[in-house]
């Protein structure tokens, strides 16, 4: 065969696969028999090793899997990955309803859909072909799994039909169906492995495999069901427009999406998937409900974590009954005490739960809880299991309430509780054990320092050898003091187990403190763990305020004056940096070449000619990409929105801007700048 004809065949094959792929794993309707598809993927496979010039970039062979990643690259959302207001109440879904009409003021007409219990991804597709996958991450960044993605037989490498635009984003969530998660679990039972808990941890689980083979044998499976940034192409009027279209070029959409023109319709639809959802062929938890005209929901708009026009109700959590055992009080690495009940083993939503939390002491009084009670326990969002009622009638003679303990059950010290909050705290910061620990393996923690090659374990040992008591001490680690240190574990699950740090240990470990020195100072922020400065805070803070002096210099007004920043986050902020052991602590992690500024020209802000500015950007430019253009904007002090409000100051218009959107700004009174316009407000 020559090189042409070789050509022609691997792009007829090619096309075939793809078809049949189409009707075997999106519309469940195959054309020929698994033989003769393997006969017809085989083929492909033998011209492409014989002919490995010829391999098409999307060819359907890449489902099969081969690609190694050792790495996920870390992406950048292009539009928020947000989560839904989440509800399991109707008369919650009504107050929904009637702030959607009462901001609307006209009749609104809802679209259903299952709410699928996955994995969270966005799809990326330049001129028809898939280029990139992301999860959510923290609904900013996701991690790059596109190898892996690659695999999953019902997601297109190639799009079908016509009309989809030349570049664009398309999200849903990939699933693990029964049927694949019964094959995994036999296979590692029958390999001595632990069997995972449930289907949705056996897909989060497979997604980040290194070997995308690995993830093509287990069979994900992805239902698509929303294309962000619709405002800006202005292709369609409504959702389920955009879904039919979405099908029509090879998507896999589900088949259970209902147009609801009324509150009663919603919860029919409710509940019957409440009582059908056993007979799925994949897990759900609950109902979407989205406001299915665009513009309307383009007017509704977004808060800072969930669009206004969808709520998601779910379904509630399966309710088992045990006996309570006893209760521990655990104490995290803010002092705060948590209750925990030791229960009888048993099985609930797939797994075998011996543990529940209690919350706080409020909780233990309002359940009026005594030893060895009958309690009902749930898995609060399927995850996290709790204890929410007890069985009175079942209570032995002579039971004794359980009480709260009054002093730390670790260093003995009494315990305090602020005015308003529920917990109770130990406020030995400097001598409690867990406290000291728990602070230091949330500062080596991925998402803050990202010191790998230490752990908890290892965390545990250097503390016991008095090595480290707070993260600065990290920095003065050596060699010659990590070097033979050993220790044995006592406890009843690891009784007689050693860890001892060997040549290779202690070099990771220095390797990964000193590669800690080029963490971005954000992180940094978040990983010296000022209560109430999560990521998102450390991050808005450490952008606004651009250094670590600058921050511990701010007042509460300074503070308060930052976007999302409340009284109770600058209090805390205050108070960390007024205790002279945590000032102490930045001067040593300073001189150990830690990052406390943002780097120049990375996000340092080069001027304030936009500060107190909110744009809107819509269209496509010719000098800038709209992400850097919003770049450029914060870097002059201004603001980015989503949408336009009586709050936005220009709408920045480029082409192919939707003719809508510049309706709405002129209603709106709202100036409309070209890229030229733009650029002359900060030169």
């Amino acid at each position: 065969m020559d090189i042409e004809a070789a050509r022609k065949e691997i792009e007829t094959l090619s096309e075939q696969i793809r078809v049949h792929n189409y009707q075997y794993y999106v519309r469940s309707s195959p054309l020929i028999s698994d033989y003769e598809f393997d006969g017809l993927m085989q083929r492909l496979l033998d011209l492409e090793r014989a002919y490995p010039e010829l391999v098409l970039p999307d060819s359907p062979s890449r489902q099969v899997g081969g690609e190694v990643t050792k790495e996920f690259t870390q992406v950048t959302h292009r539009y928020p990955m947000l989560s839904l207001s989440n509800t399991y109440s109707e008369d919650e879904i009504r107050d929904f309803d009637e702030r959607v009409k009462k901001s609307l003021g006209t009749k609104v007409t809802y679209i259903c859909e299952l709410k699928f219990d996955g994995v969270a991804i966005g799809l990326s597709y330049r001129n028809g072909r898939l280029v990139q996958a992301v999860t959510r991450g923290d609904g900013t960044r996701g991690d790059d799994v596109t190898a892996n993605v690659k695999t999953i037989k019902s997601i297109p490498l190639r799009l079908s039909g016509t009309g989809f635009p030349a570049e664009f984003e398309i999200r849903g969530e990939i699933i693990l169906p029964h049927a694949s998660f019964e094959k995994i679990n036999s296979l590692r039972i029958a390999d001595e492995e632990e069997p995972f808990a449930n289907p949705r941890n056996a897909a989060s689980g497979t997604l980040k495999m290194q070997d995308s083979r690995e993830v093509a044998r287990r069979n994900l499976d992805c239902f698509l069901y929303y294309l962000p940034g619709l405002d800006e192409i202005d292709l369609f009027e409504s959702h389920c427009q955009a879904l039919s279209a979405a099908k029509s070029w090879g998507f896999k959409i589900s088949e259970f999406v209902v147009k609801c023109d009324s509150l009663e319709d919603v919860f029919d639809y409710i509940r019957t998937w409440d009582q059908s959802r056993k007979d799925l062929k994949f897990d759900i938890d609950g109902v979407v409900i989205k406001v299915d005209n665009l513009k309307q929901q383009e007017i509704l708009g977004y808060t800072a974590k969930s669009p206004r026009w969808a709520i998601a109700y779910k379904f509630k959590a399966e309710r088992v009954a045990t006996r309570l055992i006893s209760v521990d009080f655990q104490v995290g690495r803010t002092g705060a005490v948590t209750p925990v009940a030791n229960l009888l083993p048993v099985q609930l939503a797939g797994t075998t739960v011996k543990r529940a939390t209690l919350h706080n002491a409020d909780i233990i009084s309002s359940l009026d809880l005594m030893t060895d009670d009958v309690v009902y326990v749930e898995k609060g969002g399927e995850i996290i299991p709790k204890i929410v009622g007890v069985d009175t009638g079942n209570r032995k003679p002579g039971a004794r309430p359980i009480r709260f303990v009054e002093q730390c059950p670790e260093c003995g010290t009494d315990l305090i509780r602020q005015e308003g909050e529920a917990a109770w705290y130990c406020p030995n910061e400097k001598g409690c054990p867990p406290q000291i620990r728990g602070r230091l393996e949330h500062f080596i923690s991925r998402k803050a320092m990202n010191i790998e090659s230490l752990g908890e374990g290892k965390i545990q040992m250097l503390y016991d050898n008095r090595l480290v008591y707070d993260c600065a001490d990290l920095y003065d680690l050596t060699y010659e003091k990590l070097i033979g240190l050993e220790r044995i574990y006592s406890g009843d699950a690891d009784k007689g187990k050693k860890i001892s740090f060997r040549e290779k240990t202690v070099t990771n470990i220095l390797k990964g403190i000193e590669a800690s020195k080029a963490v971005a100072f954000e992180r940094v922020l978040f990983a010296l763990g000022i209560r109430f400065v999560g990521e998102t805070v450390a991050r808005k803070l450490a952008s606004h305020f651009g250094s670590i002096d600058q921050l511990a210099a701010a007042d509460f007004q300074a503070l308060t004056e930052v976007e999302e920043i409340g009284e109770r986050i600058a209090q805390s902020v205050i108070d960390w940096f007024a205790v002279s052991d945590n000032q102490k602590i930045i001067n040593r992690l300073k001189a150990a070449g830690i990052r406390f500024a943002i780097e120049p020209g990375v996000s340092q802000r080069v001027s304030d000619k936009l500060s107190g500015m909110t744009f809107v950007v819509s269209g496509v430019f010719q000098n800038f990409s709209r992400d850097e253009l919003k770049k450029t904007i914060e870097l002059h002090g201004g603001k980015n929105a989503g949408s336009l409000s009586g709050r936005t100051t220009y709408l920045i218009a480029g082409d192919q801007m939707g003719p809508e959107k510049r309706k709405k700004a002129e209603k709106l009174n709202i100036p409309i700048l070209s890229e030229s316009g733009f650029l002359g407000l900060i030169t």
